[in-house]
């Protein structure tokens, strides 16, 4: 049985939300769940649900990082954090992978020091599910783990993003798409320009440039992007859906006729906003990690953490890292090469 650590205290409400998504999560998908942190809070949180019989155990670790921590003097310092307990178990094989709603910023960095990067990978790449007009989803990436790249960077995420659209979304051919500012090879900054060159030698369905505006269009199925951009895109993107939805609401309650609408429209009201949230997607895998870690958003409730694990499951069962290290070796790719 897969085993799964998730880090107990590293929501805003933690550990509830940890806690009720773990144990839907081994109810839901059978996946043995190790709940790392402060060890009476968390039997405290488990006391409110029904977990007999559950594959979940609690790992006690003594510190916390909050969200108001420096990434790297708490990966540093906090030796016994519940994300350090949590990294250090996979490490060891005794979890496959972790899950965590922590300051994201110490969360790649407290991994990164524990684990390590794939040999073949120069730098890790923070990506992202986004829903899109024609139903399947889109992968963005990078979304945060790298404000600076350089040109083989993105060709080695686009790779990596080719593969996880392959292996867990079964996409046969990914069409991978390069975030600009125009469709045109010539638009864009010196490293999307770069970039571009790269990409079209690269081993992978590459269709060119894509603007902000063709992400959710569901016309390509991989959107690369350095870890600013992409930061920028998706929290654009997250405070449109969260104001649309609001106005929507608002608009619904104005007069009788809408009111009355509503009534008659609320299975499909319900089914667009599922489609709309983030937390069915579960969270943001790190990839080109040596171990697979799942990122989430620090306001995670229970729905969220459990797709989490469901993703951190997938990626175990469908041997990501595994995959990305032998096309790499087979592409000749390593550290600082570039696909010729």
């Amino acid at each position: 049985m897969i085993r799964i650590a998730v880090d107990a205290m590293g929501s805003d409400h933690a550990p509830l939300p940890e806690v009720e998504g773990a144990v839907q999560a081994a109810a839901q998908y059978g996946v043995a769940i190790v709940l790392v942190g402060l060890e009476e809070r968390i039997r405290e949180a488990l006391q409110k649900h029904d977990a007999a019989g559950l594959p979940i155990e609690v790992v006690h670790a003594s510190e916390v990082i909050t969200m108001e921590d420096s990434a790297a003097t708490a990966a540093r310092r906090k030796k016994d954090s519940s994300i350090r307990v949590a990294a250090r178990l996979m490490r060891d094989g005794d979890v496959s992978g972790v899950v965590s709603a922590g300051n994201t910023g110490a969360v790649m960095a407290t991994v990164k020091m524990v684990l390590g990067t794939l040999p073949v990978v120069d730098r890790p790449a923070l990506s992202t599910v986004l829903p899109t007009q024609k139903g399947k989803p889109a992968i963005l990436l990078d979304v945060g783990a790298n404000v600076d790249c350089k040109p083989h960077h993105l060709e080695q995420f686009a790779i990596m993003g080719d593969i996880y659209s392959r292996t867990v979304f079964g996409i046969r051919r990914p069409r991978v798409g390069l975030l600009s500012i125009g469709e045109e090879a010539s638009k864009g900054n010196e490293l999307t320009k770069e970039a571009f060159k790269s990409l079209k030698l690269a081993p992978i369905n590459f269709l060119g440039n894509v603007e902000g505006r063709d992400i959710f269009k569901g016309d390509v199925d991989v959107i690369v992007c350095d870890g600013f951009t992409g930061n920028v895109a998706l929290k654009l993107s997250e405070g449109l859906i969260e104001t649309f939805t609001a106005m929507l609401g608002e608009e619904l309650q104005k007069t009788l006729a809408a009111k009355v609408g509503y009534i008659f429209a609320q299975k499909a009201f319900r089914q667009f906003k599922q489609r709309l949230d983030y937390s069915e997607y579960g969270g943001a895998p790190l990839l080109g990690m040596n171990g697979i870690t799942i990122v989430c958003h620090g306001r995670s409730k229970a729905n969220a953490i459990k797709n989490a694990v469901r993703v951190a499951n997938e990626f175990c069962k469908h041997n990501v890292n595994q995959v990305i290290e032998t096309e790499f070796h087979k592409l000749g790719l390593s550290k600082n090469a570039t696909v010729t």
